[in-house]
């Protein structure tokens, strides 16, 4: 019952976040592509700025961070637009596949699989008997997940997965199902934004922040 409780918390938790990706300032492409690899308290105080102050905070993201740590995230963008533009040709970086990759790099292998399991319903009688299944009826079945990517990365002792799901006509899903059996996910992704993308001074960095012009 805890494990179940668990896993519903931590796809809500994913629900929620892919909510304020859709709602993310359609006219501020910086913010869409740099959001993934900002740490909370960045796109706390991002969002309480000003116009000018949100100029001035672009500027200081990248000078906190070491110069390798951009041309890193300049590379991944780059290669972005050409492997998933099909997904959303004018915001390539906004696509759950292209997010994965922003964060986390090129993975260490990609698995596909075909998913042959037919969604199917019960039905029960007035007096709770359970009907039988007929498996030969595939009303219910679901086109979008017949494929599934699946994105592996090494860490530790450990791998982590991303399952893609196909939803048709040209994109790639996040799946719930991701978030099943993968209880390091979250210290895995802090992990890249802390080794890919450090900042230098934390405390200092702050203070700069803190002073930039609010709404």
């Amino acid at each position: 019952m805890r494990h179940k409780l668990t896993l519903f918390l931590m796809v809500l938790v994913f629900l929620t976040a892919a909510c304020g990706v859709s709602s993310l300032p359609s006219k501020d492409s910086w913010y869409a592509r740099h959001y993934f690899i900002m740490h909370d308290y960045e796109q706390n105080i991002y969002r309480q700025l000003s116009a000018q102050g949100r100029v001035e905070f672009q500027k200081l993201f990248w000078e906190a961070r070491p110069p390798l740590a951009q041309k890193e995230f300049d590379g991944r963008l780059a290669a972005i637009q050409q492997l998933f533009k099909s997904e959303n040709r004018s915001q390539p970086w906004n696509t759950d596949r292209a997010r994965v990759y922003l964060l986390n790099g090129s993975p260490a292998s990609i698995d596909y699989k075909q998913n042959t399991d037919w969604v199917t319903t019960t039905t029960r009688s007035a007096s709770g008997a359970t009907g039988s299944l007929d498996m030969n009826d595939r009303t219910n079945e679901d086109i979008q997940a017949n494929t599934a990517e699946i994105w592996v990365y090494p860490y530790d002792k450990y791998f982590i997965y991303y399952i893609f799901t196909f939803s048709p006509p040209s994109s790639w899903k996040l799946n719930a199902a991701t978030f099943a059996n993968n209880r390091y996910l979250q210290q895995f992704e802090e992990l890249n934004k802390d080794l890919t993308f450090p900042v230098i001074d934390e405390e200092a960095y702050k203070a700069r922040l803190t002073a930039l012009p609010h709404k």
